[in-house]
Protein backbone atom coordinates (compact mmCIF):
# COMPACT_ATOMS: atom_id res chain seq x y z
CA UNK A 1 0.00 0.00 0.00
CA UNK A 2 1.24 3.44 -0.94
CA UNK A 3 1.08 6.08 1.80
CA UNK A 4 1.15 9.74 0.85
CA UNK A 5 1.06 12.94 2.89
CA UNK A 6 -0.93 15.92 1.66
CA UNK A 7 -1.36 19.45 2.96
CA UNK A 8 -4.82 20.85 3.37
CA UNK A 9 -8.24 19.91 4.71
CA UNK A 10 -9.58 16.36 4.86
CA UNK A 11 -12.98 17.55 3.65
CA UNK A 12 -11.43 18.68 0.37
CA UNK A 13 -9.59 15.44 -0.48
CA UNK A 14 -11.03 13.54 -3.41
CA UNK A 15 -10.95 9.84 -2.46
CA UNK A 16 -13.15 6.77 -2.14
CA UNK A 17 -13.34 6.78 1.64
CA UNK A 18 -12.76 9.28 4.43
CA UNK A 19 -11.65 7.91 7.81
CA UNK A 20 -12.71 9.82 10.90
CA UNK A 21 -11.17 8.94 14.26
CA UNK A 22 -13.08 9.38 17.55
CA UNK A 23 -12.52 8.90 21.24
CA UNK A 24 -15.29 7.50 23.41
CA UNK A 25 -17.67 9.78 25.31
CA UNK A 26 -16.72 12.89 23.34
CA UNK A 27 -20.03 14.60 22.65
CA UNK A 28 -19.00 17.57 20.52
CA UNK A 29 -17.70 17.17 17.00
CA UNK A 30 -14.56 19.12 16.23
CA UNK A 31 -11.85 19.41 13.58
CA UNK A 32 -12.33 17.44 10.35
CA UNK A 33 -15.35 15.60 11.77
CA UNK A 34 -17.24 18.84 12.37
CA UNK A 35 -16.28 20.15 8.94
CA UNK A 36 -17.40 16.99 7.16
CA UNK A 37 -20.56 16.75 9.26
CA UNK A 38 -21.56 20.21 8.13
CA UNK A 39 -20.81 19.49 4.48
CA UNK A 40 -22.66 16.16 4.56
CA UNK A 41 -25.82 17.59 6.06
CA UNK A 42 -25.30 16.26 9.58
CA UNK A 43 -24.50 12.67 8.58
CA UNK A 44 -21.91 12.16 11.33
CA UNK A 45 -24.12 13.71 14.01
CA UNK A 46 -27.02 11.47 13.02
CA UNK A 47 -24.92 8.30 13.30
CA UNK A 48 -23.71 9.27 16.77
CA UNK A 49 -27.15 10.39 17.99
CA UNK A 50 -28.71 7.08 16.95
CA UNK A 51 -26.23 5.27 19.17
CA UNK A 52 -24.89 3.19 16.30
CA UNK A 53 -21.35 4.32 17.02
CA UNK A 54 -19.89 4.69 20.53
CA UNK A 55 -16.18 4.92 19.59
CA UNK A 56 -15.30 1.80 21.53
CA UNK A 57 -11.73 0.57 20.86
CA UNK A 58 -11.44 -0.55 17.21
CA UNK A 59 -15.18 -0.13 16.61
CA UNK A 60 -15.80 0.68 12.94
CA UNK A 61 -18.96 1.82 11.22
CA UNK A 62 -19.34 3.06 7.66
CA UNK A 63 -21.90 5.05 5.78
CA UNK A 64 -22.35 6.22 2.24
CA UNK A 65 -21.35 9.86 2.02
CA UNK A 66 -24.77 11.09 0.95
CA UNK A 67 -24.46 14.59 -0.50
CA UNK A 68 -20.73 14.76 0.29
CA UNK A 69 -19.02 15.01 -3.05
CA UNK A 70 -15.27 14.35 -2.47
CA UNK A 71 -15.77 10.83 -1.01
CA UNK A 72 -18.06 7.86 -1.61
CA UNK A 73 -17.93 6.46 1.94
CA UNK A 74 -17.17 7.73 5.41
CA UNK A 75 -15.72 5.31 7.96
CA UNK A 76 -15.82 6.07 11.68
CA UNK A 77 -13.30 4.30 13.90
CA UNK A 78 -13.11 4.36 17.69
CA UNK A 79 -10.10 4.61 19.98
CA UNK A 80 -11.90 4.09 23.28
CA UNK A 81 -11.59 6.52 26.18
CA UNK A 82 -9.04 9.25 25.70
CA UNK A 83 -7.83 8.76 29.29
CA UNK A 84 -7.00 5.12 28.49
CA UNK A 85 -5.54 5.69 25.04
CA UNK A 86 -2.13 4.28 24.10
CA UNK A 87 -0.18 3.57 20.93
CA UNK A 88 -1.33 -0.04 20.79
CA UNK A 89 -4.98 1.01 20.60
CA UNK A 90 -4.13 3.37 17.75
CA UNK A 91 -2.39 0.54 15.85
CA UNK A 92 -5.30 -1.83 16.37
CA UNK A 93 -7.89 0.76 15.39
CA UNK A 94 -6.14 1.62 12.14
CA UNK A 95 -5.66 -2.05 11.31
CA UNK A 96 -9.35 -2.66 11.85
CA UNK A 97 -10.62 0.24 9.77
CA UNK A 98 -8.23 -0.53 6.91
CA UNK A 99 -9.29 -4.18 6.94
CA UNK A 100 -12.93 -3.12 6.84
CA UNK A 101 -12.26 -0.78 3.92
CA UNK A 102 -10.60 -3.64 2.06
CA UNK A 103 -13.73 -5.71 2.65
CA UNK A 104 -15.78 -2.93 1.07
CA UNK A 105 -13.43 -2.98 -1.95
CA UNK A 106 -12.16 0.52 -1.26
CA UNK A 107 -8.84 1.18 -2.95
CA UNK A 108 -8.13 4.75 -1.82
CA UNK A 109 -8.75 6.33 1.57
CA UNK A 110 -7.74 9.46 3.45
CA UNK A 111 -7.45 10.43 7.11
CA UNK A 112 -6.32 13.36 9.23
CA UNK A 113 -4.60 12.55 12.51
CA UNK A 114 -5.13 14.44 15.75
CA UNK A 115 -1.54 14.70 16.96
CA UNK A 116 -2.66 15.92 20.40
CA UNK A 117 -4.19 12.57 21.31
CA UNK A 118 -1.12 11.66 23.38
CA UNK A 119 0.88 14.48 24.93
CA UNK A 120 4.40 14.79 23.54
CA UNK A 121 4.04 11.84 21.17
CA UNK A 122 3.23 13.37 17.81
CA UNK A 123 5.73 11.19 15.92
CA UNK A 124 4.60 8.05 17.71
CA UNK A 125 0.95 8.70 16.86
CA UNK A 126 1.84 8.92 13.17
CA UNK A 127 4.00 5.79 13.25
CA UNK A 128 1.35 3.81 15.17
CA UNK A 129 -1.30 4.70 12.59
CA UNK A 130 0.96 3.76 9.67
CA UNK A 131 2.12 0.53 11.29
CA UNK A 132 -1.44 -0.49 12.09
CA UNK A 133 -2.61 0.20 8.55
CA UNK A 134 0.28 -1.52 6.74
CA UNK A 135 0.63 -4.50 9.07
CA UNK A 136 -3.11 -5.00 9.36
CA UNK A 137 -3.43 -5.38 5.59
CA UNK A 138 -0.76 -8.08 5.39
CA UNK A 139 -1.69 -11.36 3.71
CA UNK A 140 0.57 -14.16 2.53
CA UNK A 141 -0.98 -15.16 -0.79
CA UNK A 142 1.75 -15.90 -3.37
CA UNK A 143 0.41 -19.43 -3.89
CA UNK A 144 -3.27 -18.50 -4.17
CA UNK A 145 -4.59 -18.99 -7.69
CA UNK A 146 -8.27 -19.88 -7.26
CA UNK A 147 -10.31 -16.71 -6.82
CA UNK A 148 -7.20 -14.56 -6.85
CA UNK A 149 -9.03 -11.75 -8.64
CA UNK A 150 -11.16 -11.38 -5.52
CA UNK A 151 -8.11 -10.68 -3.34
CA UNK A 152 -8.05 -6.94 -3.83
CA UNK A 153 -6.23 -4.62 -1.44
CA UNK A 154 -6.43 -1.00 -0.50
CA UNK A 155 -3.88 0.68 -2.75
CA UNK A 156 -3.34 4.13 -1.26
CA UNK A 157 -3.78 5.86 2.09
CA UNK A 158 -3.42 9.64 2.26
CA UNK A 159 -2.59 11.38 5.52
CA UNK A 160 -3.83 14.95 5.43
CA UNK A 161 -1.91 17.45 7.51
CA UNK A 162 -1.88 21.15 8.19
CA UNK A 163 1.12 23.27 7.30
CA UNK A 164 2.46 23.28 10.88
CA UNK A 165 2.97 19.51 11.21
CA UNK A 166 3.38 18.60 7.55
CA UNK A 167 7.16 17.99 7.68
CA UNK A 168 6.88 15.95 10.88
CA UNK A 169 4.10 13.78 9.46
CA UNK A 170 5.90 13.29 6.14
CA UNK A 171 9.17 12.26 7.78
CA UNK A 172 7.54 9.94 10.29
CA UNK A 173 5.40 8.28 7.61
CA UNK A 174 8.54 7.49 5.65
CA UNK A 175 10.26 5.94 8.67
CA UNK A 176 7.21 4.01 9.81
CA UNK A 177 6.66 2.62 6.32
CA UNK A 178 10.28 1.38 6.21
CA UNK A 179 9.83 -0.41 9.53
CA UNK A 180 6.44 -1.88 8.63
CA UNK A 181 7.78 -3.10 5.27
CA UNK A 182 10.66 -4.78 7.10
CA UNK A 183 8.16 -6.56 9.35
CA UNK A 184 6.26 -7.74 6.27
CA UNK A 185 9.56 -8.95 4.78
CA UNK A 186 10.16 -11.04 7.92
CA UNK A 187 6.58 -12.34 7.77
CA UNK A 188 7.11 -13.41 4.16
CA UNK A 189 10.28 -15.33 5.09
CA UNK A 190 8.59 -17.10 8.00
CA UNK A 191 5.38 -17.84 6.07
CA UNK A 192 7.15 -19.44 3.12
CA UNK A 193 6.81 -23.25 2.99
CA UNK A 194 9.98 -25.13 3.87
CA UNK A 195 10.47 -26.36 0.30
CA UNK A 196 10.55 -22.69 -0.76
CA UNK A 197 12.65 -21.47 2.17
CA UNK A 198 15.67 -23.74 2.44
CA UNK A 199 18.94 -22.60 4.04
CA UNK A 200 20.23 -21.74 0.56
CA UNK A 201 17.17 -19.63 -0.25
CA UNK A 202 17.38 -17.85 3.11
CA UNK A 203 21.03 -17.07 2.33
CA UNK A 204 19.96 -15.66 -1.04
CA UNK A 205 17.45 -13.39 0.71
CA UNK A 206 20.25 -12.17 2.96
CA UNK A 207 22.33 -11.34 -0.11
CA UNK A 208 19.37 -9.31 -1.41
CA UNK A 209 19.41 -7.31 1.82
CA UNK A 210 23.15 -6.74 1.29
CA UNK A 211 22.45 -4.85 -1.94
CA UNK A 212 21.72 -1.86 0.28
CA UNK A 213 24.33 0.78 0.99
CA UNK A 214 26.75 -0.04 3.82
CA UNK A 215 25.54 -3.65 4.04
CA UNK A 216 27.68 -6.68 3.21
CA UNK A 217 27.03 -10.41 3.37
CA UNK A 218 29.17 -13.52 3.52
CA UNK A 219 27.84 -17.07 3.68
CA UNK A 220 29.96 -19.79 5.23
CA UNK A 221 29.55 -23.19 3.60
CA UNK A 222 29.81 -26.63 5.18
CA UNK A 223 33.55 -27.02 4.51
CA UNK A 224 34.40 -23.71 6.16
CA UNK A 225 32.19 -24.53 9.13
CA UNK A 226 33.94 -27.86 9.51
CA UNK A 227 37.34 -26.14 9.47
CA UNK A 228 36.11 -23.75 12.17
CA UNK A 229 34.95 -26.62 14.37
CA UNK A 230 31.23 -25.83 14.18
CA UNK A 231 30.25 -29.39 14.94
CA UNK A 232 27.13 -28.45 16.89
CA UNK A 233 25.62 -26.74 13.84
CA UNK A 234 26.86 -29.46 11.51
CA UNK A 235 25.52 -32.15 13.82
CA UNK A 236 21.99 -30.74 13.54
CA UNK A 237 22.37 -30.46 9.76
CA UNK A 238 23.64 -34.02 9.31
CA UNK A 239 20.22 -35.60 8.70
CA UNK A 240 19.24 -33.24 5.89
CA UNK A 241 20.19 -33.23 2.21
CA UNK A 242 19.98 -29.43 2.24
CA UNK A 243 23.42 -27.91 2.90
CA UNK A 244 23.64 -25.71 6.00
CA UNK A 245 24.62 -22.07 5.76
CA UNK A 246 26.08 -19.65 8.26
CA UNK A 247 24.80 -16.26 7.11
CA UNK A 248 26.75 -13.18 8.22
CA UNK A 249 25.36 -9.71 7.46
CA UNK A 250 27.17 -6.52 8.42
CA UNK A 251 25.75 -3.01 8.43
CA UNK A 252 28.19 -0.17 8.92
CA UNK A 253 26.13 2.92 9.68
CA UNK A 254 28.26 4.27 12.49
CA UNK A 255 31.54 6.10 12.07
CA UNK A 256 33.33 3.93 14.58
CA UNK A 257 32.74 1.61 17.49
CA UNK A 258 32.05 -2.05 18.10
CA UNK A 259 28.95 -3.49 16.46
CA UNK A 260 25.84 -4.72 18.19
CA UNK A 261 25.52 -8.41 17.30
CA UNK A 262 22.17 -9.97 16.43
CA UNK A 263 22.12 -13.76 16.28
CA UNK A 264 18.98 -15.44 14.95
CA UNK A 265 17.97 -19.09 14.97
CA UNK A 266 17.52 -20.23 11.37
CA UNK A 267 15.88 -23.68 11.42
CA UNK A 268 14.11 -23.59 8.08
CA UNK A 269 12.32 -26.79 9.09
CA UNK A 270 12.40 -28.67 12.36
CA UNK A 271 11.02 -32.19 12.45
CA UNK A 272 12.73 -32.80 15.78
CA UNK A 273 15.23 -35.13 14.14
CA UNK A 274 15.48 -38.63 15.66
CA UNK A 275 13.53 -37.27 18.66
CA UNK A 276 10.74 -36.63 16.17
CA UNK A 277 7.84 -34.32 16.89
CA UNK A 278 4.17 -35.36 16.76
CA UNK A 279 2.59 -35.03 13.33
CA UNK A 280 -0.01 -32.53 14.55
CA UNK A 281 1.11 -28.98 13.79
CA UNK A 282 4.48 -30.13 12.48
CA UNK A 283 3.68 -28.03 9.41
CA UNK A 284 4.17 -24.97 11.61
CA UNK A 285 7.80 -25.94 12.12
CA UNK A 286 8.63 -24.03 8.94
CA UNK A 287 8.47 -21.06 11.32
CA UNK A 288 11.50 -22.17 13.37
CA UNK A 289 13.62 -19.64 11.48
CA UNK A 290 11.63 -16.65 12.74
CA UNK A 291 14.61 -15.43 14.76
CA UNK A 292 16.82 -15.51 11.68
CA UNK A 293 14.14 -13.76 9.63
CA UNK A 294 13.99 -11.01 12.26
CA UNK A 295 17.76 -10.48 12.05
CA UNK A 296 17.60 -10.02 8.27
CA UNK A 297 14.64 -7.66 8.58
CA UNK A 298 16.22 -5.53 11.31
CA UNK A 299 19.39 -5.03 9.29
CA UNK A 300 17.29 -4.17 6.24
CA UNK A 301 15.36 -1.58 8.25
CA UNK A 302 18.51 -0.14 9.87
CA UNK A 303 20.07 0.34 6.44
CA UNK A 304 16.94 1.92 4.94
CA UNK A 305 16.59 4.22 7.95
CA UNK A 306 20.33 5.03 7.75
CA UNK A 307 20.69 4.44 11.48
CA UNK A 308 24.10 5.59 12.76
CA UNK A 309 24.95 2.22 14.32
CA UNK A 310 27.13 -0.74 13.43
CA UNK A 311 25.51 -4.16 13.32
CA UNK A 312 26.54 -7.71 12.63
CA UNK A 313 23.84 -10.31 12.10
CA UNK A 314 24.61 -14.02 12.23
CA UNK A 315 22.04 -16.64 11.22
CA UNK A 316 22.92 -20.35 11.45
CA UNK A 317 20.56 -21.91 8.88
CA UNK A 318 19.75 -25.59 8.51
CA UNK A 319 17.03 -28.20 8.57
CA UNK A 320 16.64 -30.73 11.38
CA UNK A 321 15.56 -34.05 9.88
CA UNK A 322 15.90 -37.73 10.72
CA UNK A 323 18.07 -39.88 8.45
CA UNK A 324 20.91 -42.32 8.32
CA UNK A 325 23.44 -39.61 9.11
CA UNK A 326 21.29 -37.75 11.62
CA UNK A 327 22.38 -36.75 15.09
CA UNK A 328 21.36 -39.36 17.70
CA UNK A 329 20.39 -39.01 21.36
CA UNK A 330 23.53 -39.70 23.36
CA UNK A 331 25.96 -38.28 20.80
CA UNK A 332 28.63 -35.86 21.99
CA UNK A 333 29.62 -32.84 19.91
CA UNK A 334 32.65 -30.56 20.19
CA UNK A 335 31.42 -27.04 19.49
CA UNK A 336 33.16 -24.10 17.85
CA UNK A 337 34.08 -22.82 21.32
CA UNK A 338 35.84 -26.11 22.10
CA UNK A 339 33.27 -26.99 24.76
CA UNK A 340 31.59 -30.36 24.47
CA UNK A 341 27.87 -31.02 24.40
CA UNK A 342 25.98 -34.23 25.17
CA UNK A 343 22.88 -34.42 23.00
CA UNK A 344 20.04 -35.91 25.06
CA UNK A 345 17.27 -34.72 22.76
CA UNK A 346 17.73 -33.96 19.08
CA UNK A 347 14.64 -31.74 19.22
CA UNK A 348 16.59 -29.32 21.43
CA UNK A 349 18.53 -28.37 18.33
CA UNK A 350 18.11 -24.60 18.28
CA UNK A 351 20.48 -24.14 21.16
CA UNK A 352 23.05 -26.30 19.38
CA UNK A 353 23.21 -24.18 16.24
CA UNK A 354 23.07 -21.00 18.31
CA UNK A 355 25.97 -22.21 20.46
CA UNK A 356 28.27 -22.16 17.44
CA UNK A 357 26.87 -18.88 16.13
CA UNK A 358 27.19 -17.13 19.50
CA UNK A 359 30.76 -18.33 19.84
CA UNK A 360 31.59 -17.29 16.27
CA UNK A 361 30.24 -13.75 16.62
CA UNK A 362 32.82 -13.11 19.34
CA UNK A 363 35.39 -12.54 16.60
CA UNK A 364 33.68 -9.21 15.91
CA UNK A 365 34.26 -8.13 19.54
CA UNK A 366 30.69 -6.82 19.75
CA UNK A 367 29.51 -4.16 22.15
CA UNK A 368 26.59 -6.43 22.97
CA UNK A 369 24.89 -9.60 21.73
CA UNK A 370 21.16 -10.18 21.36
CA UNK A 371 19.98 -13.58 20.20
CA UNK A 372 16.47 -14.18 18.94
CA UNK A 373 15.01 -17.66 18.76
CA UNK A 374 11.83 -19.70 18.74
CA UNK A 375 13.66 -21.73 21.34
CA UNK A 376 11.23 -23.46 23.71
CA UNK A 377 7.64 -24.51 24.04
CA UNK A 378 8.23 -24.02 27.74
CA UNK A 379 8.31 -20.26 27.21
CA UNK A 380 4.80 -20.44 25.71
CA UNK A 381 3.63 -22.37 28.77
CA UNK A 382 5.16 -19.74 31.05
CA UNK A 383 4.12 -16.55 29.25
CA UNK A 384 1.46 -17.46 26.71
CA UNK A 385 1.42 -16.80 22.99
CA UNK A 386 1.70 -13.00 22.95
CA UNK A 387 4.78 -12.42 25.11
CA UNK A 388 8.45 -13.17 24.44
CA UNK A 389 10.71 -14.30 27.23
CA UNK A 390 13.82 -12.26 28.01
CA UNK A 391 16.89 -13.50 29.86
CA UNK A 392 20.44 -12.24 29.94
CA UNK A 393 23.42 -10.82 31.74
CA UNK A 394 23.17 -7.08 31.06
CA UNK A 395 20.65 -5.12 33.13
CA UNK A 396 20.95 -1.79 31.23
CA UNK A 397 20.28 -3.54 27.92
CA UNK A 398 17.31 -5.40 29.37
CA UNK A 399 15.93 -2.08 30.65
CA UNK A 400 16.34 -0.52 27.19
CA UNK A 401 14.59 -3.46 25.58
CA UNK A 402 11.70 -3.19 28.04
CA UNK A 403 11.31 0.48 27.16
CA UNK A 404 11.31 -0.38 23.45
CA UNK A 405 8.67 -3.03 24.14
CA UNK A 406 6.46 -0.43 25.85
CA UNK A 407 6.66 1.79 22.76
CA UNK A 408 6.12 -0.92 20.12
CA UNK A 409 3.67 -3.19 21.89
CA UNK A 410 5.90 -6.19 21.19
CA UNK A 411 5.77 -7.46 24.74
CA UNK A 412 8.66 -9.08 26.60
CA UNK A 413 8.95 -10.37 30.16
CA UNK A 414 12.12 -11.18 32.03
CA UNK A 415 12.70 -14.62 33.46
CA UNK A 416 15.42 -15.31 36.05
CA UNK A 417 18.76 -16.85 35.19
CA UNK A 418 19.94 -17.77 38.67
CA UNK A 419 22.97 -19.94 39.30
CA UNK A 420 21.09 -23.09 40.33
CA UNK A 421 19.60 -23.30 36.82
CA UNK A 422 23.12 -23.63 35.44
CA UNK A 423 23.65 -26.77 37.50
CA UNK A 424 20.83 -28.44 35.58
CA UNK A 425 22.65 -28.35 32.22
CA UNK A 426 25.87 -29.99 33.41
CA UNK A 427 26.56 -33.33 31.75
CA UNK A 428 28.08 -36.44 33.33
CA UNK A 429 30.20 -37.20 30.27
CA UNK A 430 30.62 -33.82 28.55
CA UNK A 431 30.74 -30.17 29.55
CA UNK A 432 27.03 -29.56 29.05
CA UNK A 433 23.89 -31.38 28.00
CA UNK A 434 21.41 -29.86 25.58
CA UNK A 435 18.31 -30.73 27.58
CA UNK A 436 17.56 -30.44 31.28
CA UNK A 437 14.01 -31.75 31.04
CA UNK A 438 10.62 -30.04 31.11
CA UNK A 439 10.85 -28.01 34.30
CA UNK A 440 12.08 -24.47 33.73
CA UNK A 441 12.82 -25.34 30.11
CA UNK A 442 12.91 -21.74 28.84
CA UNK A 443 15.42 -20.83 31.54
CA UNK A 444 17.67 -23.86 31.22
CA UNK A 445 17.72 -23.31 27.45
CA UNK A 446 19.00 -19.78 28.03
CA UNK A 447 21.46 -21.04 30.65
CA UNK A 448 22.88 -23.36 28.00
CA UNK A 449 23.28 -20.50 25.51
CA UNK A 450 25.04 -18.36 28.09
CA UNK A 451 27.97 -20.79 28.12
CA UNK A 452 28.86 -19.83 24.54
CA UNK A 453 28.55 -16.03 24.72
CA UNK A 454 31.82 -15.23 26.41
CA UNK A 455 32.09 -12.06 28.49
CA UNK A 456 30.04 -9.86 26.18
CA UNK A 457 26.83 -8.19 27.41
CA UNK A 458 24.09 -10.54 26.28
CA UNK A 459 20.30 -10.82 26.11
CA UNK A 460 18.30 -13.77 24.84
CA UNK A 461 14.77 -13.34 23.44
CA UNK A 462 12.66 -16.49 23.28
CA UNK A 463 9.95 -15.66 20.72
CA UNK A 464 8.39 -19.13 20.50
CA UNK A 465 5.01 -17.74 21.58
CA UNK A 466 4.49 -14.55 19.57
CA UNK A 467 6.36 -15.53 16.37
CA UNK A 468 3.28 -17.29 14.95
CA UNK A 469 -0.37 -16.82 15.79
CA UNK A 470 -3.32 -19.08 14.99
CA UNK A 471 -5.86 -16.26 15.23
CA UNK A 472 -6.09 -12.66 14.08
CA UNK A 473 -4.75 -10.18 16.65
CA UNK A 474 -5.43 -6.64 15.49
CA UNK A 475 -2.60 -5.64 13.18
CA UNK A 476 -1.17 -9.17 13.34
CA UNK A 477 -3.26 -11.31 10.98
CA UNK A 478 -3.21 -15.06 11.55
CA UNK A 479 0.21 -16.53 10.76
CA UNK A 480 3.68 -15.01 11.02
CA UNK A 481 3.86 -11.92 13.22
CA UNK A 482 7.28 -10.48 12.38
CA UNK A 483 8.06 -10.19 16.11
CA UNK A 484 10.47 -8.73 17.33
CA UNK A 485 11.51 -6.59 14.34
CA UNK A 486 9.83 -3.38 15.53
CA UNK A 487 11.09 -3.93 19.06
CA UNK A 488 14.71 -4.28 17.96
CA UNK A 489 14.54 -1.37 15.52
CA UNK A 490 13.17 0.87 18.27
CA UNK A 491 15.92 -0.37 20.60
CA UNK A 492 18.54 0.50 17.97
CA UNK A 493 17.00 3.90 17.26
CA UNK A 494 17.13 4.82 20.92
CA UNK A 495 20.62 3.34 21.31
CA UNK A 496 21.89 5.44 18.41
CA UNK A 497 20.39 8.59 19.96
CA UNK A 498 22.12 7.85 23.26
CA UNK A 499 25.44 7.26 21.48
CA UNK A 500 25.08 10.56 19.63
CA UNK A 501 24.50 12.30 22.97
CA UNK A 502 27.64 10.62 24.28
CA UNK A 503 25.86 8.46 26.87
Amino acid sequence: MKITVQKGSLADVKTQAIILVFCEEEKTLSGPAADIDQKSGGLISDIIKRGDFEAKPSQVIAAYAMGFKPAEKIALVGLGKRSELNLEKIRRAFAKVIQELRGWRVQKAAVSLDLSLLTGKKEKIVSAAVEGAVLGLYRYIPYKTVGREELQDLQELTLVSGQKDYALVRDEVQKAKIIADAVCFARDLVSAPANEMTPSILAARAKDVAKRKNVSCIVLEKGKMKALGMNALLGVAAGSNQPPKLIVLEYRGGKKGAPIALVGKGLTFDSGGISIKPAEKMDEMKTDMAGGAAVLAVIRAAADLKLPVNLVGVVPATENLPGGNALKPGDVLRSHSGRTIEVLNTDAEGRLILADALSYVGRYKPAAIIDIATLTGACIVALGEEVAGMLGTDDPMKKDLREAADVTGELIWELPLWEHYHELIKSDIADYKNSAGRLGGAITGAAFLSKFVGDYPWVHLDIAGPAWTTKDRGYIPRGASGVPVRLLVEFLRQSSKRMQRGH
